[in-house]
């Protein structure tokens, strides 16, 4: 009884949900890392803000659709499922992303700093998030 008590106080949920959507976020940026063409921290480090645009856009991308994984599932379990399902779904995006541009090399393009690419990439990041978040059932 008192073991339940502990584990259902809202600060020990908040750290446990916290604690696997951080983990989740790094198993995501690495597969990432994997998908692009180039490397992600070491661009942003040299200073190439297109990279960091498109980072950062995967990383609001993940975390809002965690956040909507949260919302609306009770157990570890489905919300790390159904965020995960989001999170490849996110990647899908990215690849056709790449594929409906034919004119240029997404990929490339981010990696030569070029930061209307690296913005568009932020922007469907973010924008498919929320979709894909309102569709975690």
């Amino acid at each position: 009884m008192i073991l339940t008590s502990f584990w259902s106080n809202p600060l020990v949920e908040t750290a446990g949900y916290f604690s696997v959507v951080i983990l989740c976020l790094i198993v995501s940026m690495v597969i990432f890392e994997i998908v692009t063409k180039y490397k992600n921290w070491e661009e942003i480090k040299s200073g190439n803000i297109a990279v960091a645009l498109a980072t950062g856009g995967k990383i609001f991308g993940v975390c809002n659709i965690f956040r909507y994984s949260i919302e609306k599932h009770n157990s570890f379990l489905e919300m790390v499922g159904w965020g995960l399902f989001g999170f490849t779904l996110l990647i899908i995006a990215y690849w056709l992303f790449e594929f409906l541009t034919p004119r240029f090399n997404v990929d490339k393009e981010i990696e030569k700093d070029n930061r209307s690419v690296g913005f568009i990439s932020l922007i469907l990041s973010v924008g498919l998030s929320f979709v894909i978040g309102a569709s975690i059932s």
